[in-house]
């Protein structure tokens, strides 16, 4: 490939990127923040569900 073709590439390719990058910083205020106490509850759930599961049998 062609120095200037690679490095063209390369440029709209960032453009690319930053676009997308500021697309998601302005979605990511628009999600209703989840309360610490949620995060964390799901969190021991999830613990408590790998406690719960059985063993992997061995040979």
């Amino acid at each position: 490939m062609h120095p200037e073709t690679h490095l063209t590439l390369h440029h709209t390719r960032t453009a690319e990127l930053r676009a997308e990058a500021d697309a998601y910083r302005l979605a990511v205020p628009a999600r209703p923040p989840r309360a610490l106490r949620t995060r964390v509850g799901w969190t021991l759930v999830e613990v408590g569900l790998r406690l719960a599961a059985p063993a992997p049998a061995t040979p």
